[in-house]
Parts: C-alpha cells; sequence; structure tokens
C-alpha cells in the first residue's frame, strides 16, 4: 500500500491497518501538547498521532501502544524512520492489562467507535470490540499526571455519553471542538479535551472544507506543517 508523505515524515500503511485518515490529522494538529513531557497514545495505529505531535513538541518523549501486532509493527517502523525517534517507543499490548507507575501528561486516542458487526474489516481499529469508551476512560483516569489531559476525537452523536462517562470517573470537559465536514453542515466529530482539574469550558468550531473537495482556510492554516498540498492553479 502507497505510503503518505508529511513534510518532515512519513507514514507506511497496510491494508490491515487503519489508514491515514482525517481524524488522526485532526487529532494530531488539534491537542494541547505543548506542555507536556510524557506522552500516551492509545491505539496508535500507524503511528501517526505520535508522530504529528512529536513534530509539535521537540521535548515531550511518547510511548504508543497497540493491541494489533501488525499495528504495532508498522508504528514501530515509522517511528525508527522519523527524524523523531530517540523520543518515541511503541508497544503492542492490550490497554486495558497495562501497568505502569509512570503518570502522562497526556493521553491521547482516536478510539474505536462502531459497535461490533459482522464485517472484518477494520475490525480493531474501528469497533468496541477490544475496548470499549468506559474501559478508555477509566484506564485513562489512573495514568494522568496531577495536571494531565485526556484528549479524543470521536463522532458528535456519541459525545454526551463520552462526557458523562467522564464525569463519573472523576474527569472533567474543559476543551470540545465541534469539527463539521463543511460549513453548512452538522457537526460529526468533535475533539474532546478533559482534566483532573474543572476548569472554564473553552468551546471552538472547526470546518474541514469550504465546498466538497476544498479545504477551508481554517483546515489549510491549521495543517501548513503537516501536509505538502499540490499547488492549485492558478496560486
Amino acid at each position: 500500500m502507497k505510503s503518505f508523505r508529511f513534510k518532515q515524515f512519513e507514514i507506511e500503511q497496510s491494508k490491515d491497518v487503519f489508514r491515514v485518515g482525517t481524524d488522526g490529522v485532526l487529532l494530531g494538529a488539534l491537542v494541547n501538547v505543548e506542555n507536556a513531557s510524557k506522552v500516551l497514545e492509545i491505539g496508535t495505529g500507524t503511528g501517526l498521532i505520535s508522530l504529528m505531535l512529536a513534530q509539535r513538541n521537540s521535548n515531550a518523549v511518547f510511548l504508543g501502544i497497540d493491541i494489533s501486532e501488525e499495528a504495532a509493527n508498522l508504528t514501530q517502523n515509522n517511528f525508527k524512520n522519523s527524524p523523531f525517534h530517540l523520543r518515541l517507543k511503541n508497544i503492542c499490548q492490550d490497554f486495558k492489562e497495562f501497568q505502569t507507575d509512570e503518570k502522562y501528561d497526556l493521553i491521547v486516542s482516536n478510539p474505536p467507535y462502531f459497535e461490533e458487526s459482522d464485517s472484518e474489516k477494520d475490525k480493531l481499529a474501528r469497533q468496541t470490540v477490544e475496548l470499549n469508551f468506559l474501559q478508555l476512560i477509566s484506564k485513562s483516569s489512573q495514568l494522568l499526571s496531577e495536571n494531565g489531559i485526556l484528549s479524543v476525537i470521536i463522532p458528535f452523536e456519541v459525545g454526551n455519553d463520552f462526557i458523562q462517562s467522564a464525569h463519573k470517573n472523576k474527569l472533567f470537559l474543559v476543551r470540545q471542538v465541534n469539527i463539521k465536514g463543511i460549513e453548512s453542515s452538522k457537526a460529526k466529530r468533535l475533539v474532546l479535551e478533559f482534566s483532573l482539574n474543572k476548569k472554564e469550558i473553552i468551546e471552538s468550531e472547526f470546518i474541514i472544507e469550504k465546498s466538497p473537495r476544498q479545504y477551508s482556510d481554517q483546515y489549510l492554516e491549521l495543517t501548513k506543517e503537516f501536509h505538502v498540498f499540490k499547488k492549485e492553479v492558478g496560486n
């Protein structure tokens, strides 16, 4: 499968691992990573999000976890071939069984969100078979540092359930980005950030496309340090 080239790194892809997609790019570009020293990514897939965050924060160290051996190996290769490889580590493990004394300043995940079905395509990456939202939230709350942040991207329609589950685990919403495909559409994704400390919630809106297949100025500005865009005719 064709690799995906960014400005500072390249992502090898596999037909058996969930590919580079807009959700991962958005999370990697939007999450607050500036003040983090130790970052944990749950469900690395190709390693895209950790690589983007490593580019944005040159001091942080990263640990990625994926239950899929294929994904873990792919991530390991992508980490090794990146300019940030000394700060990146990845393991193949079930997050529910992950044990450590470390506390993380940022835990980030593009989690599975479809209920189990008969489809085998992207079964582990995109279905709540191996890790559901409550398990993700509960375990993450135990691993956050005092001022740590849990950041996820999820479908808009499950946002309230996720927020309520987080609150029950003493994780409080501090930031919400409502993501629209195009300006005239309803929000389809949420980037949510949670803290162990109650704070004023910062809410904003993000639009991916100004018209079908035409990225918005907002998206172009957000991803300009990552994407290699072809120059448009007439520019």
